[in-house]
């Protein structure tokens, strides 16, 4: 039987907990709040109005904030995290690895040079047996019901892409883990090998969609929203200025790709792509332009926009992960490729901008990021941050 930590409380770790715990895996759960959370759990299919099509049951063998506990006889660890906490759980959980057993960790999202992070854990704990891993995007659209009991989906993308180190241990990866959601439970989803984790970090994912969402949402509302029931849908409602930023974002992106491309000729990057090549990739989408991709989603028009009551107006949430993950683990590592390569991103820097001014935070300097920037406790994730970054092992 193989033994599953997963750690933390995030949306996955709902649909995970019942989907591994039901195959006979042996399921333990690492969270600040044990007593919350419930031995029998479960994770529901919903359709796109909201309505239960099936229901996936699973008991937990054990729950627990003691991470020595929790991971010292795992096979397989998960982080079900704000990205911008991968790190200093990564170190707090290597403390506690055996060196000498081979041990598999990852994430369902790989933003923010993940590679760089598990680079460093791996040399500082010695932790030669740690194969580590991340997929591109969350395989699944998921929510939270019930904290700790209940889980949502409502689909998986229909294409997957995972990143592993070593590359040759991806086979054994897709069978212990990756086999049992993409297709033990959604059927027709796929999962494909990317040769690197800097395709991962490039593609244009959450870090492009949410924050270009998040300025279109404030250049329209700048003083908010008098009713809860006045914001906008995310995704259901998003216009076209929403779109507009996105795409001028996603050619800023593009600029950065396209000089890696060059300078690593022989390096393969097809899963290092612009927004609607990867949208329709992984959802099997023909969509021809983006405001149509994220209005026209079935899966994606439940999800409302992240929000807190200021000055008894309804305002965009300053404590989102859209702003510490996006921003600080997402436009500031773009932001730092930029100005090492000399290219112009006039997108990314208006946005960084304006996360300066609506947070009250200091990100540029003088045309160079500030590596000391904190906000709400989280450090910016530049590449410089990790003691064994070098520009010569970008490429992984």
């Amino acid at each position: 039987m193989k033994r599953i930590t997963i750690v933390g409380g995030g949306s996955s770790a709902h649909v995970l907990a019942p989907f591994f715990s039901s195959l006979n895996y042996e399921v333990t759960v690492l969270t600040r709040r044990p007593e919350v959370w419930k031995q029998k759990v479960s994770v529901e299919f919903q359709d796109e109005f909201g309505k239960l099509k099936r229901q996936v049951k699973g008991t937990l063998k054990k729950i627990t904030s003691d991470t020595a506990e929790a991971v010292n006889r795992a096979d397989i660890i998960i982080l079900c995290l704000p990205v911008a906490k991968y790190f200093n759980m990564l170190m707090r959980i290597a403390e506690h690895l055996d060196k000498d057993r081979e041990v598999f960790i990852g994430m369902l999202y790989g933003q923010g040079a993940v590679d760089l992070m598990f680079e460093e854990v791996k040399n500082k704990f010695n932790l030669k047996n740690m194969v580590y891993f991340s997929y591109g995007l969350i395989p699944f659209i998921c929510r939270t019901k019930k904290y700790g009991e209940i889980g949502i989906t409502y689909g998986a993308k229909t294409n997957n892409v995972v990143a592993v180190n070593p590359k040759e241990k991806f086979n054994e990866l897709e069978e212990i883990f990756l086999s049992k959601v993409c297709y033990y439970f959604f059927n027709d989803e796929k999962v494909h090998q990317s040769d690197n984790f800097i395709s991962l970090t490039l593609s244009a994912s959450n870090q492009l969609i949410h924050i270009s969402r998040m300025y279109g949402l404030y250049f329209k509302n700048k003083d908010g929203w008098e009713r809860e029931e006045d914001v906008p849908y995310f995704y259901k409602d998003y216009d076209e200025y929403s779109a507009k930023v996105f795409e001028d974002l996603d050619e800023d992106y593009e600029k950065i790709r396209e000089k890696i491309r060059k300078m690593y000729p022989d390096e393969d990057f097809k899963y290092m792509t612009r927004y609607l090549e990867l949208v329709n990739f992984s959802y099997g989408f023909s969509n021809k332009n983006i405001q149509e991709s994220f209005t026209t989603s079935k899966t994606l028009n439940q999800i409302k926009t992240p929000i807190m009551l200021e000055d008894d107006r309804y305002v965009l949430d300053k404590k989102s992960r859209f702003f510490t993950d996006d921003i600080f683990y997402g436009l500031a590592i773009a932001k730092w490729f930029a100005i090492e390569y000399d290219i112009e991103v006039p997108t990314i820097d208006t946005l960084l901008k304006w996360a300066e001014e609506y947070l009250g935070i200091t990100i540029l300097k003088d045309g160079h990021l500030n590596e000391h920037c904190v906000y709400n406790h989280i450090e910016i994730g530049i590449p410089p941050k990790y003691k064994t970054f070098s520009k010569d092992n970008l490429i992984k």
